[in-house]
């Protein structure tokens, strides 16, 4: 089992290497940023949504448009900040003219994810939206019938508490939402004190996990809505979020 130490080390090298990755031609020649994910290398909680968006990409942080300010206030809600947990998304680049990501692009990506996860170790993982949750749980089944449904899953090496949650951008454009988001967090806490899951033996080769192609989902569940004005982007992402 590796040390804390040794995990971020080797996040650390995963980051960097995740930065000229050039696995997806057109994200790669029009992106801006590649949003890696930020916060504590450590956290009990990772968070994953679906893909960057406009403000994303311009400073190279995940979720710092008006749904990740809902996302922050959500977290305070339950008493938590950003700064304690890991946010991510299926892919590092932003998918030009927000389009859905293709199924080539998520299985490109996914092995970054993947990383982060077997990295960070968290203890739930909450997906947010149709993409993260179809692909983390390996089936094809929408958002709308397993929101706010734990379970236990296998994500590569590690087994985890898996929650999937609507998106926070779903929430901007139907307020109605924002109770059902609301209603879900609540649980969190109650997820983070239950018992570590029991951990599967390691097993000889690698292992596969099943790609599931997505259903098109409204773009309204993308995290794209502009702030009135972008704010500066960080010299140094990884280090601002304390993510080394």
């Amino acid at each position: 089992m590796s040390s804390a130490d040794e995990r971020r080390d080797e996040l650390k090298a995963v980051f960097h290497a995740c930065q000229s990755c050039v696995r997806c031609p057109q994200l790669a020649s029009t992106r801006h940023s590649v949003v890696f994910g930020a916060g504590n290398a450590d956290a009990d909680l990772m968070f994953v949504g679906e893909a960057p968006g406009a403000n994303e990409d311009r400073q190279g942080l995940p979720f710092v448009g008006q749904a990740g300010k809902l996302l922050d206030q959500l977290l305070s809600e339950i008493g938590l900040t950003r700064a304690e947990v890991f946010v991510a998304n299926v892919l590092k680049c932003r998918p030009p003219g927000n389009r859905d990501p293709h199924p080539a692009e998520v299985d490109n990506c996914q092995g970054w994810l993947f990383d982060q996860i077997r990295l960070v170790e968290p203890r739930v993982i909450c997906t947010l939206g149709n993409f993260a949750t179809k692909l983390l749980r390996g089936d094809a089944t929408g958002i709308r019938r397993v929101h706010g449904q734990e379970e236990i899953r296998q994500i590569g090496p590690r087994a985890v508490r898996l929650f999937p949650l609507f998106h926070p951008a779903a929430a901007l454009y139907t307020p109605s939402m924002v109770d059902t988001l609301r209603e879900d967090f609540a649980r969190i806490p109650a997820l983070l004190a239950k018992p570590p899951v029991d951990q599967p033996e390691p097993e000889a080769g690698p292992i596969e996990i099943e790609v599931v192609e997505p259903e098109p989902e409204p773009r309204s569940l993308v995290d794209d809505v502009p702030d009135a004005a972008p704010e500066p982007q960080p010299a140094l992402v990884a280090e601002q979020m304390g993510l080394f």
